[in-house]
């Protein structure tokens, strides 16, 4: 009897996962769909693959042997997406994105359409914890990520690595200088974004690290309010090279931070088991045209 391909996935994403609320995320479907298709398969063959249905779920014997036929059985069928070439998804379907890069995601998506000009995008942003989560549930298909956890269901493509720039008024006196030290925030009244922010982490660990405290700080949270505090003089802040747009009203100069550096990576993430897809293959020459024109 021909075993079920959708029985095998069920277990195989649920092995993987350890349990079925975070497998019916990964493969998009519900929870009781799920459990549905792994007591078929448990019932078809008359065997247990898991010790008890309580989360995390531990793999009998049969499960153990099962799961390393599995993982060689998806592994095949990607190869076997790549050597068949383009899927539905490139020739006029649909590809949902997550970032939490507007720059980055925009010119990715213009490259994109410009290669694909049939292909429909749909842009979802959210911070860097939120994107990871949008890819992990199967709500986006790949992301553009910045210093994200390190994850065995993700597979990262490296796209680009960004130094911290300090962004000032004008007609501050700092912006007379051709970069900024990081002591002279000691002075000044830091902007800053809200916490779960990524570049209001890497300046507070570079003050930290130089012993430095600002006179005072704000919390303005975006990014288009802190530009407009700028602008208004209420202080100076400090952003990644890619989030400093030209503004008449802003100077942005180099921090100097000494001899320790706070380098900011951005990836470009998909699901361990689509690395091989045609969205991938897609999306790897654009990642390279993005690296080779720098960050802004």
């Amino acid at each position: 009897m021909a075993v079920n391909h959708q029985h095998l996935r069920a277990f195989h994403a649920i092995a993987l996962e350890g349990g079925v609320s975070r497998a019916a995320r990964r493969l998009n479907v519900s929870q009781p769909t799920l459990s549905q298709q792994l007591k078929a398969l448990e019932a078809r063959y008359g065997v247990m693959l898991f010790e008890s249905r309580k989360v995390p779920l531990s793999l009998t014997a049969a499960g153990r042997d099962l799961l390393v036929l599995t993982q060689k059985l998806f592994a095949t069928a990607a190869d076997i997406d790549e050597i068949l070439g383009e899927t539905a998804e490139m020739t006029g379907g649909m590809i949902r994105l997550g970032s939490d890069n507007p720059h980055y995601i925009a010119r990715m998506v213009g490259l994109l359409r410009r290669d694909h000009p049939l292909t429909r995008v749909q842009v979802r942003m959210g911070n860097a914890r939120e994107v990871m989560q949008w890819l992990g549930d199967a709500h986006v298909d790949a992301a553009l990520a910045s210093d994200p956890p390190g994850d065995a269901h993700f597979s990262y493509e490296p796209l680009t690595s960004e130094a911290l720039a300090c962004a000032l008024p004008c007609d501050h006196p700092l912006a007379a200088q051709a970069s900024v030290p990081i002591a002279a925030f000691a002075g000044e009244t830091l902007l800053l974004r809200e916490s779960s922010s990524k570049t209001r982490a890497f300046i507070e660990r570079a003050l930290g690290d130089a012993g430095i405290t600002p006179h005072a700080t704000i919390e303005l949270q975006t990014r288009e309010t802190i530009r407009e505090g700028l602008a208004l003089g209420l202080g100076i802040s400090a952003f990644f090279e890619s989030e400093c747009p030209p503004d008449a009203r802003i100077a942005y100069r180099p921090l100097d931070t000494g001899e320790r550096s706070y380098p900011l990576r951005s990836y470009l993430v998909c699901q361990s088991e689509r690395r091989r897809s045609a969205l991938m293959r897609a999306l790897r020459p654009i990642v390279a045209e993005m690296q080779g024109s720098g960050p802004v």
